[in-house]
Order: structure tokens, then sequence, then C-alpha cells
């Protein structure tokens, strides 16, 4: 007798593959949205001869966080190369991030900042060992 087809099991390598991909197109939504408030400020200026939206700070801190979670959650050898496509695309938001925010925390002094220069040479520290890591298992 032939057995009777069983459900398949939930594959976790697949359950993951949607999970990178949502984070991917958040980190691309967040660095989009980055950029248009990073360019509010001067707008407003532009416009309406007065800075109705001030230059960001705590809010960018909180973005500069996106590409950190990202690389830490493909930290495994197997989702990590899942985004061996996207790795150069995680360098443009982290090294904007980290410009502007070196640049406004040194030079208007705001301590927040330091936050997102912090997070963005973590990320950038995180995706050198990984791609380390990753080299060391092509051997």
């Amino acid at each position: 007798m032939t057995d009777a087809p069983r459900a398949r099991e939930a594959d976790p390598a697949n359950l993951r593959a949607p999970r990178f991909l949502y984070g991917l197109a958040a980190v691309k939504v967040v660095f989009v949205l980055a950029v248009l408030r990073a360019f509010a400020a001067p707008f407003t200026k532009d416009f309406f001869d007065e800075e109705l939206i001030s230059t960001p700070t705590w809010e960018w801190a909180i973005c500069s966080l996106t590409p950190g979670v990202l690389v830490f959650l493909a930290r495994r050898p197997e989702d990590w190369a899942g985004l061996a496509y996207e790795r150069n695309f995680l360098r443009i938001p982290l090294g904007f991030y980290f410009i502007y925010a070196l640049a406004f925390a040194v030079l208007q002094g705001v301590w927040i900042l330091w936050i997102a220069v912090a997070a963005s040479i973590g990320t950038f520290a995180g995706i050198r060992y990984l791609n380390g890591k990753e080299a060391a298992h092509a051997h």
C-alpha cells in the first residue's frame, strides 16, 4: 500500500527567506525616508524662509540602526549568503548615515548622533566580519 502524502514540513530556511526580503525592503524604505528627511530642513528654509523642520537628530539614530539589525539577523552563513547581492547596497545607506551623523555630531555638537556613528561603525565591522567568515567557509 502506498502511504498517504504527509503534509510538508516547513523548512526553516524557506521561512527565513521572506523575512530577510521584508527586512531588506524595510532598510530601503527607511533609507529613502531618511534621505527625504535630511533634505526637508533645507527645503523648508528655501521655500518658506524659515526652518519649519529642524535637522534630523534622534530619528537619524534610529534610521542608522536598521541596516545593523538586518546584518545581525543574517549572521548565520546561509542567511548571509542569501544577502550576497544586496551587501553593496547596505554600504550606501551606512555610509550616508555615518557621514551625516559624524558631521553634525562634530560640527553642531548633537550628542545623540554619536549613536548613529557607533551603529554605522558597528554595522561596517559586522559586514566585514561576516564577509571574512564566509571566505573562511569557502576554503
